[in-house]
């Protein structure tokens, strides 16, 4: 539906990273101004796996700041 209407906007997401590399937490932060596309951010950065962060060699939990920008092409 979004790509039908050529929805477009820039979602700023705020995620807790676990040490094994998991998202935890993931809230919007900045709206893209269409709530399908701020929901579909969420449930595709929560499926992901990121590189934790490290302190002194060992993985730690983390926050880290994800911009998602979606383009109707």
């Amino acid at each position: 539906m979004a790509l039908q209407r050529r929805w477009e906007g820039t979602v700023l997401l705020k995620v807790r990273v676990l040490a094994d590399g998991r998202a935890e937490q993931v809230t919007v932060i900045t709206s893209s101004g269409h709530a399908s596309l701020d929901d579909a951010a969420v449930q595709a950065v929560t499926a992901w796996r990121f590189i934790p962060a490290r302190r002194a060699g060992e993985a730690i939990d983390g926050w880290v700041h994800v911009p998602l920008v979606f383009k109707a092409e």
